[in-house]
């Protein structure tokens, strides 16, 4: 098959949740034996040459169309004020793309067309408007890497400063609507954990919605036995430009170090991620290490002892979880932060919601009364058994061929939006 991928960014290198999800779809693909057109979005955050994908072979096509995305309060304002459209979705919209998304399948052969996240859902309309007998658009497909609406909702909810919380509404009501609206004009949607699954058939999404989780090249994460980790540390990884990570180191480091720091002063927690805000990249907490962008996920994690994901809000998946756990790390996560991911309390993964809970896990573990060798090695167990890429992929071929099915006689390929 020849699948275009729809992507907000160039999806390289795998640092992030996000672009794993999406590399690792790609790179499957082709070494499946099919053949992918990866139109991205040229961000300035996460600018790539043309040749980023080159090293997946000659089945791997990258088409970039440069967009500035930056986020701007001078634009969010105007967003605000006299748009419609939530403002992180109006960033991604581009005439260019638009064009070359139209080019691409007005020349070329293309059997499926899967969009990567609701920032790109919007180029399904253009799609739909473009419907006529000599202009067939493929079956579409949209990979729900979150349902974007219930995070910010989430995010609204906690917020103290009463602008801020009116600002984050607004928002959250627009992608409510945006979501409502364009996952109409999907022909699959694909979510990546069953709780999203859920959460679109509510939206009245129509079927098929399919669960498909991220996977992981096992073979990048593969434990090096030369390095062990550090004793008596802790650690996060995640991308801290993204909200709901902000608001969980927040949250760790005034509802639940204090305590345990003034009853173990020797720990350290050790914290990684790109594009930190200020007030974190410049923070002043005893035994709090911030190292900001780190170049080897897997060589963090396997440099520091327990792996901790306090998220409080959001959706989807986090890969660096299923990256943790193929590399046999003990986790202590919320509920929120694993869900999705078929993982057991007290099996494969330590899950706690408040700073009490928090607290008496973390006791456990200095005390050394944490089995973390047998929790790491049921993890390790547990992504090799269900997060190998290659059944991800798998499941998303079989969707393929599932909607490329031959209609009934007089049945439109894709119908325009209502």
């Amino acid at each position: 098959m020849h699948i275009l991928q729809l992507c907000p960014r160039v999806p390289f290198p795998p640092h992030d949740g996000g672009a794993i999800a999406m590399y690792d779809v790609a790179a499957g693909l082709v070494r499946a034996g099919h053949r992918v057109t990866l139109l991205a979005i040229n961000t300035p955050k996460h600018r790539q040459p043309a040749d980023a994908l080159a090293h997946l072979g000659p089945n791997l096509r990258l088409v970039l169309v440069d967009v500035d995305t930056d986020i701007s309060a001078g634009k969010a304002l105007k967003n605000l004020l006299f748009s419609r459209q939530p403002y992180n979705v109006e960033r991604f919209i581009s005439p260019a793309v638009g064009e070359k998304l139209l080019e691409i399948l007005r020349t070329e052969q293309v059997d499926i067309v899967q969009m990567e996240g609701t920032f790109v859902a919007w180029y399904a309309e253009l799609l739909g408007r473009q419907h006529r007998q000599d202009f067939r658009v493929p079956p579409l497909v949209l990979r729900a890497h979150n349902l974007e609406n219930t995070i910010w909702h989430m995010l609204a909810r906690r917020e103290g400063n009463p602008l801020k919380r009116v600002f984050l509404q607004t928002m959250a009501r627009r992608l409510e609507k945006f979501e409502r609206r364009y996952l109409r004009q999907f022909d699959a949607v694909a979510a990546i954990t069953e709780a999203d699954a859920d959460r679109l058939r509510a939206l009245h999404c129509p079927e098929p919605v399919v669960f498909i989780p991220a996977g992981v090249e096992l073979d990048r994460v593969q434990a090096n036995p030369e390095i062990q980790p550090k004793p008596r540390t802790l650690f996060m990884i995640g991308s801290l430009d993204w909200l709901p990570n902000q608001e969980g180191v927040e949250w760790l480091l005034r509802e639940v170090w204090p305590t345990f720091h003034a009853e173990f002063p020797d720990v350290e927690l050790h914290i990684a991620g790109r594009n930190a805000p200020a007030h974190l990249l410049n923070l002043r907490a005893d035994n709090v290490f911030m190292h900001g962008f780190v170049e080897s996920a897997p060589a963090f994690m396997q440099a520091y002892d327990l792996m901790l994901v306090p998220l409080l809000s959001g959706g989807g998946m986090r890969v660096k979880i299923i990256e943790g756990m193929a590399l046999g790390k003990a986790i202590l996560s919320t509920s929120l932060g694993a869900e999705g991911i078929a993982v057991r309390d007290g099996h494969d993964i330590v899950l706690r919601d408040t700073p009490a809970a928090w607290l008496e896990a973390l006791r456990a573990w200095a005390r050394g009364t944490l089995p973390t060798s047998r929790l790491g090695a049921e993890a390790a167990r547990t992504a090799s058994d269900l997060y190998d890429n290659r059944r991800v992929v798998q499941r998303f071929v079989d969707l393929y061929a599932q909607l490329l099915v031959p209609a009934p006689a007089g049945t439109p390929a894709h119908s325009p939006p209502a």
